[in-house]
């Protein structure tokens, strides 16, 4: 017999108690690494360990930065993409799920044919929407805050209204000065028929010189917007959730009206 031929003898398993805990599963461990995973990126994102998420009818969108169109922006700016609007905003209208959007804003403008789209996409949605200016709603972003079925602008926010500018190159054709003509009365058109200003009164805000320091045009604040007609109240997020609420019953009753 060999000195090292010695039985086997079988380690006792350590029982589950409090203090020695057993294994944790695969599984266990996935999830777990998985949450890990989510909020470091929750923080290196966000700034947070968590994001609030509630289930809910409605639908958030922000519209926030400079619109960018059909030119890519350089990388340090902060852009809303058109591209990236428009399928979810289709997705929104096809969601029986979520019945009213609602959208923030807080954006320079942008690209003048993409504002123009979105905003008449948001038109022409079959569900309720409802507009915040937060901050800023500058030259195109004024017809996408009036696209929405209501509008609302925070008491410190401000709308930049002027005519549109090429990127300060001299119009070397008169057939340019035509296009441009033809796109600003699209503009006009589409704020009259959507808010309640007046054709007047905003041709008067457009083209009012000595109000800013380099074009003509008019920065209106808050109040003075709702004034004029181009808003339809001063609020913040708790009154325009509490209007897409009631537009939404409005539109529920209506249809079963109809039924």
């Amino acid at each position: 017999m060999l000195e090292n031929d010695n039985p086997v003898v079988p380690m006792p398993e350590t029982p589950e108690t409090p203090d020695h805990p057993a294994t944790p599963e695969p599984q266990k461990k996935t999830k777990r690494a998985r949450k890990a995973a989510e909020t470091a990126g929750n923080i290196q994102e966000l700034g947070s360990t968590e994001v609030p998420t509630a289930k809910s009818n409605i639908h958030v969108m922000t519209i926030i930065g400079q619109i960018e169109g059909h030119m890519v922006l350089p990388p340090q700016n902060k852009t809303t993409k058109y591209e990236h609007i428009m399928p979810q905003l289709v997705a929104i209208e096809q969601n029986p799920e979520i019945e009213g959007l609602l959208l923030l804003l807080n954006t320079v403008g942008g690209d003048v044919e993409a504002g123009l789209a979105i905003a008449e996409l948001i038109a022409s949605m079959s569900k309720p929407s409802v507009s915040i200016v937060l901050g800023g709603g500058h030259s195109i972003g004024a017809p996408i805050a009036v696209s929405a079925t209501y509008s609302f602008i925070v008491e410190s926010a401000s709308m930049t209204i002027h005519p549109i500018r090429l990127t300060g190159l001299v119009i070397g054709a008169p057939s340019s000065f035509d296009y441009l003509e033809k796109m600003q009365e699209r503009v006009n058109k589409f704020v009259v028929s959507h808010s309640e200003i007046t054709e007047k009164k905003w041709k008067e805000l457009l083209y009012k010189t000595g109000e800013l320091s380099r074009d003509i045009g008019t920065s209106v604040i808050g109040k003075d917007a709702v004034h004029y007609g181009l808003i339809n109240e001063v609020g913040g997020v708790a009154q325009a959730q509490q209007k897409l609420q009631q537009l939404i019953s409005v539109q529920k009753d209506s249809k079963g009206m109809k039924q």
